[in-house]
């Protein structure tokens, strides 16, 4: 099965990260995108929960977690940056968040749009070479989600790590036997 790879992020300002984050520079990471809206219920009470949660079950050297908020509707209230910012503060979201781009006459965010998400709140995990293995739009199961960024995570390191290499022995005897090496 081929998969495909995560387009880059398009936004226009970024939060609680000393420097903006591309995909490409996460790779041989998990990387989980939270997509959210301030005002979104399902967004406060699970999707946001449910990504800080991640974010401090996983080692950071093997999965980044970055919230985008996806502002479709109710521009005049939540769009600006100094909203995201106090909401940001008050819920104190440990891990980097994004406001996702808008293109001039469109309803719906660029990343939003060109990961083909349906709404708020989306999960999107992408394995460690940057393509896209799992969307979820609404509430997946904790367990679920926590399965599949275990599986991702595993393939990371399976790919890092060396083929093993059958150790080299020299021929053994019946010989060898006083010696405490025995043949089976």
């Amino acid at each position: 099965m081929q998969f495909l790879i995560a387009p880059e992020l398009m936004v226009f300002s970024w939060h609680s990260t000393p420097r903006p984050l591309a995909l490409k520079d996460l790779r041989g990471k998990v990387v989980v995108i939270a997509a959210f809206q301030m005002l979104c219920p399902g967004c406060v009470s699970h999707g946001l929960p449910q990504a800080a949660n991640i974010a401090q079950i996983f080692a950071t050297d093997a999965v980044q977690v970055i919230g985008l908020h996806c502002v479709f509707e109710h521009h005049e209230v939540q769009g600006t940056q100094e909203a995201l910012s106090a909401f940001i503060h008050e819920y104190r979201w440990p891990f980097p968040i994004a406001i996702d781009a808008h293109a001039e006459g469109h309803r719906i965010p660029r990343t939003m749009e060109a990961l083909a998400l349906q709404g708020t709140p989306s999960l999107v995990l992408i394995d460690a070479d940057g393509a896209i293995r799992h969307k979820h739009f609404g509430r997946p199961a904790d367990m679920l989600v926590g399965a599949q960024i275990m599986e991702l995570v595993g393939m990371a390191n399976a790919a890092r790590r060396p083929e093993p290499v059958a150790p080299s022995r020299d021929p053994i005897g019946p010989e060898d036997c006083a010696q405490g090496a025995c043949p089976a």
